[in-house]
């Protein structure tokens, strides 16, 4: 079974698991705001370069949705939208929310960055 994760806000979360279905794309950016139509995710060793990169200023502890690929309703797609060589896991739709595994508190580390994450982790 592959797991990928996706960073998500903790009200974020408990608004997705009250309205059946999570609908968050990134931070800030929902699948219903206008020309949205995937979910961001991230393999494990992604997360950290991923939080870094655009959750640099939050100070909140943010959570990790573990996901079960093989529970997905919505498509997959594996993709390297920026042209840097680089491809991240794509949600083309709602999270159901019985592909959600696990959901892990993600706080930054003693030297004040969002720490990388092993696939051992969220296995």
């Amino acid at each position: 079974m592959a797991r990928i994760l996706h960073i998500a806000f903790g009200d974020e979360w408990a608004a997705a698991k009250a309205a059946g279905a999570y609908r968050m794309s990134t931070r800030g950016v929902s699948l219903d705001d206008d020309g949205v139509t995937f979910i961001h995710a991230s393999r494990p060793e992604q997360v950290g370069s991923t939080a870094n990169r655009f959750y640099a200023d939050v100070e909140e502890p943010l959570r990790l949705l573990v996901i079960d690929t093989e529970r997905l309703v919505s498509a997959l797609c594996d993709e390297d939208l920026d042209g840097s060589g680089t491809t991240f896991p794509h949600i083309y739709g709602p999270l159901n929310l019985d592909a959600v595994v696990d959901v892990q508190t993600y706080e930054r580390g003693a030297d004040g960055r969002w720490p990388e994450i092993s696939p051992q982790a969220v296995s």
